[in-house]
Order: C-alpha cells, then structure tokens, then sequence
C-alpha cells in the first residue's frame, strides 16, 4: 500500500485501495476494473504477454531465525548443513533448498531437514519453540513479522529466482499507457528519498533497487 501511495501521490491522483485476492488480480487488471496491482507480483515471460510492468522491488527470500539464534548468517548451500528449515511445500524456495542439499550430500555435509507448517500460526510456533532453526520464504513476508514482533531477525537472503535475479513490480494492463508514468512516479520516489524510507521503515532495505525498469527481463525469459 505504501508504494501505491507514493505513486498516486507523484501522479497527483486520490488512490482508492481495492483488497483482493491472488486469483482476481489478473482479470481484475486485464478487464480495467483495476487501474494497477500492487500485490507482490514477480515480473515473469508469460505475465509479459499479458500485462506491462514497472519495477519497484527485487524479488528477494529471506532466512529468518529467532532474534536470540546464535545462527548470524544463512546465505549459501553450506550454511545449511543441519539446519531445520521451515518452507513451503512445492514452492521455489523448496526447491532451492533441495539442489542446495544435494550439493551438500555430494560434499558429505549434513542434510538439512525440511519443516512444513499447516498455517501462519504453527510457523511461528516452530520457530519460537525451538522445533525449527530458520524460516525461509519470500523477503517480503519475513521483514512484516521481523518489524512487527521483533522476535525474528533476517540472517541471509537470495534472488527470488535463483539462480537467476527476478523483479517486484507494479502491474498494469498492456498497453494502457500506464507503465510509462508509474515508472517516472516511482523513480521520483527514488530520487527523493521516500522510496528508501519505505522499504526500510518494513525491514525491506535488501530490496531495494536503483532505479524503476519497464517489462525487464522476467523468470522464464
């Protein structure tokens, strides 16, 4: 929501969020029932067919342990050795833990062993009560809970499409003639010092980008 302000701010236009669910974003803005989206969306080929979009945010998962773990750092196949990580089944992150341990195994390294969690709340449960070492999921989900409760601490982080770097952007209909203007909203936004404040003020500073690309190159590309 944060970001979305700043670009209807720039634009000099009264921003009226709409909530909605993962499923509807991509008819709501193919259809023009919504002007923009601004909901975590990875830049990817396929989307690109569909819509335009202007970056704001690397797509980043994080390593998240305990505020009082004395793990400090989770950034490579090694640092994993061990470890019992909280991730979800069947996502991207899933699947780099697993070519991660099977360099491991080729090493002699400890496996790893993955934790799965029904929901939100048996996550956190996992974490705190010791069941678990380290959360790993999207950056953006780690750095909500880490500024909100103060009870978990980001110790390493890798490029959403690992191993390639992927892109957050905001998403907008092709060919609408938006993308051009919520670029140059969001490179003011850079260039003030605003964006940064954003990004930070949620412990997403690692995020950050220089400055705001139009339909990048995308996972799949």
């Amino acid at each position: 929501v944060d970001i979305a302000h700043l670009v209807a701010d720039s634009l000099g236009l009264e921003l009226n969020v709409v909530p909605t669910s993962w499923e509807d974003w991509p008819l709501g803005v193919a259809s023009g029932k919504y002007d923009a989206a601004v909901s975590n969306i990875t830049v990817t080929k396929e989307r690109k067919e569909k819509f335009d979009f202007a970056t704001y945010r690397k797509d980043s998962l994080g390593f998240y342990v305990k505020s009082t773990s004395p793990l400090s750092k989770i950034e490579k196949a090694e640092d994993i050795a061990g470890l019992r990580i909280i991730v979800g089944s069947g996502t991207n992150q899933e699947a780099i833990l697993l070519a991660w341990n099977a360099e491991n195994l080729k090493k002699g390294l400890k496996p790893f062993t993955p934790v799965y969690t029904k929901d939100d709340a048996a996550q956190t449960l996992a974490l705190q009560s010791g069941r678990a070492d380290a959360f790993f999921g999207p950056n953006v989900i780690g750095a909500w809970k880490a500024a909100l409760t103060g009870k978990t601490k980001l110790v390493g982080s890798v490029d959403g499409g690992w191993p390639k770097a992927a892109h957050i952007a905001v998403t907008v209909k092709k060919g609408s003639g938006l993308v051009e203007p919520v670029q140059t909203a969001l490179n003011g936004a850079i260039r003030s010092g605003d964006y940064a404040k954003v990004l930070n003020r949620w412990g997403e500073g690692v995020e950050s980008i220089p400055q705001s690309e139009i339909n990048p190159a995308g996972l799949g590309d």
